[in-house]
């Protein structure tokens, strides 16, 4: 009965021991270990956007004691008329305006950027110097026939601004050479729900005439300044010492020129590039006029929490290669790494985005992923030391991983080539992978390690 059970063993060792060394089996691991690193990988994600999302509730309390974005409407000319309306038989008066936009529309304008911090986070607002000016042409008809008076001395002038908080001086208004007097409020809610109103005089003699305009507007704003464009010829000039501006908007500038300096940009749009008329009755176009609005985000050259996402979903491929140097070493070396030491490896790994979150919110990004890069290249490869026992294997780690984040840190500072570069770069190592690997006989290494374990029994 001894000797069967001394049999039964020796028959099952080999079997045992061909399971243990398999490399089948070996990759199946390690593949499940990258899955599972998939979990605190999301969780990271899930890390920056909560984050990001505390990130913007500071722009929002910025915002709040600041000034918001700005978007500057008008100036329009209202003239209030009565038009008559027979309804069932009873003939009635209803009071309207005659909306009518400049011939000319120029704005030169100055913004100067600021940085302001809330805690940790960065926030971009500005001051602008705004020259409007421009003319209107009193030569339009109204198109209802019904009309039975016009109220010349109740006409006004209504120029749009979205948050009048920003407004940091007096308004020197000049209509027709003549200085104006400037109240707060809007009589065209549906249009322009924030601004302020101008009542002119006048108006009835100058039909027929060019009435020029010009004032000057001190404005604070975050992140974007944008414009309508009313005139039948819009001029709009900006210049700053922005060196990462964002054209929106219906139109992109007609010139353009962006340094590391500033930005100087030029837009020309003339009454046929829009869906709009010079003069209407009534409401009809405010949707249409809304839409029409272009002009420059002031943003921060690719937000850092931007660019830790992007680094996270390079995760898989880092800790691919690196288990791939690992599992090589092991093969070429026949040494068993335990799943207890690639895992982790893995975590170490994990913990490259962590470091690199933490410490971007307080430095720059590049200082902050050159030591987050240093610390886990670092730490991974002293490990590997205790675990390969040869110092080629961890120098050729050494290698990859400086190789993988270096790739990657091109990636993230590319932004408009970022999927070019990443598709490249992965094909790339795709192909490395494949040449270094082509001579292996996998079989012939499984075959060896039963017969080395059989030997070794």
């Amino acid at each position: 009965m001894e000797n069967q059970n001394t049999e039964n063993t020796e028959r099952n060792t080999p079997q045992f021991g061909s399971l243990k060394n398999s490399v089948s089996l070996k990759l199946v691991i390690i593949t499940v270990l990258i899955l599972l690193l998939l979990i605190p990988a999301t969780m990271i994600k899930s890390l920056i956007e909560e984050r990001e999302k505390m990130n913007q509730q500071a722009l929002e309390e910025v915002h709040m004691k600041w000034a918001g974005q700005q978007l500057i409407k008008g100036p329009v000319l209202s003239i209030p008329y009565e038009y008559e309306t027979v309804e069932n038989g009873v003939v009635s008066l209803v009071r309207s305006e005659w909306h009518i936009l400049p011939e000319d529309l120029n704005v030169n304008g100055k913004i100067e950027p600021k940085l302001l911090e809330l805690g940790i986070f960065e926030i971009v607002v500005y001051d602008s110097d705004l020259n409007v000016d421009g003319s209107f042409l009193l030569n339009k008809k109204l198109a209802n026939n019904t009309v039975k008076n016009i109220f010349w001395d109740q006409a006004f002038l209504t120029i749009g601004v979205s948050d009048l908080r920003g407004i940091e001086e007096e308004i020197d208004l000049r209509w027709n050479k003549e200085k104006m007097t400037v109240t707060p409020g809007t009589q065209l809610p549906s249009f322009i729900n924030s601004g302020f109103t101008v009542n002119v005089s006048n108006l009835e003699e100058l039909q027929e005439q060019e009435i020029p305009f010009n004032f000057n507007l001190n404005l604070q704003g975050s992140e974007n300044l944008s414009f309508l464009p009313v005139g039948n010829k819009t001029n709009i000039s900006l210049q700053s010492g922005w060196s990462a501006p964002k054209f929106n908007g219906n139109f992109l500038p007609d010139t353009r020129e962006v340094s590391d300096q500033g930005f100087n940009a030029n837009w020309q749009v003339l009454q046929l590039n829009r869906n709009f008329p010079q003069s209407w009755e009534g409401f009809r176009y405010t949707d249409t006029l809304n839409a029409s609005a272009f002009g420059v985000d002031l943003m921060l050259p690719l937000d850092d929490y931007q660019k830790s996402m992007r680094s996270v979903k390079y995760a898989i491929m880092t800790i691919v290669l690196t288990f791939l140097v690992f599992f090589l070493t092991e093969t070429f070396q026949k040494r068993r790494i335990h799943p207890i030491q690639y895992t982790i490896v893995g975590l170490s790994l994990c913990l490259f985005y962590v470091l690199l979150i933490s410490l971007s919110e307080h430095m720059d990004f590049n200082l902050a992923y050159f030591i987050a890069t240093f610390a886990t290249v670092m730490m991974i490869s002293l490990y590997s030391v205790s675990v390969f026992k040869v110092k080629k294997y961890s120098l050729i780690l050494v290698a990859v991983l400086t190789g993988i984040y270096s790739f990657l840190f091109v990636t993230l500072q590319l932004s408009d080539y970022a999927l070019l570069m990443g598709s490249i770069g992965l094909s790339a190592i795709m192909g490395a992978t494949m040449y270094f690997t082509r001579n292996i006989d996998w079989y012939g290494i499984s075959l060896s390690n039963e017969k080395q374990e059989q030997l070794t029994c």
